[in-house]
């Protein structure tokens, strides 16, 4: 019951092997062997257990009650499955990591945007070597020496320096 339930989670080795880098090659397959271990034997496994035979232990154990206490105490038996705290914990987090790429992809697109306009200008500007000092003002404004602000050598305040 539980051993079907297991294998209904199938982890795609190929997308995860992909991700792996190659100085934990080794912890990977020992990972992935222990898994295929446990799920060869979960799958051998019944999907219910072989019922008890009380009928047999009746007329084999000597003690009479014996067996009736056994039965009746196997049958109140209710083992506990483990609660899954975990997944929905998990899931926000993975739902607040794809928000964060999501955020982090369109932010990378417009600096993409933004540098590809300072390449076209850098392949569309006049060779330095051509260039005037107005040229370069015009094509570097914050190059621009503001000698009526700053009339004295170096044009600029101490602290911009």
């Amino acid at each position: 019951m539980a051993g079907r339930r297991a294998t209904l989670k199938a982890i795609d080795w190929l997308a995860f092997a992909e991700r792996v880098p190659p100085n934990q090659r080794t912890m990977f397959n020992n990972l992935k062997t222990r898994s295929d271990a446990i799920s060869a034997k979960l799958t051998s496994l019944p999907e219910k257990p072989v019922a008890i035979d009380w009928a047999h232990y009746r007329s084999a154990v000597a003690k009479a009650g014996m067996v009736d206490e056994f039965e009746k105490k196997f049958s109140a038996l209710k083992v506990p499955e483990p609660v899954d705290t975990q997944t929905a914990l998990i899931n926000a987090q993975e739902a607040e990591a794809n928000k964060t790429a999501t955020a982090y992809i369109e932010a990378s697109k417009a600096r993409i945007a933004q540098y590809e306009k300072e390449l076209d200008k850098f392949r569309n500007m006049i060779p330095f070597d051509q260039m005037t000092i107005e040229d370069l003002n015009d094509t570097f404004p914050e190059t621009k020496l503001d000698k009526e602000k700053h009339p004295y050598w170096p044009h600029k305040p101490i602290a911009d320096l």
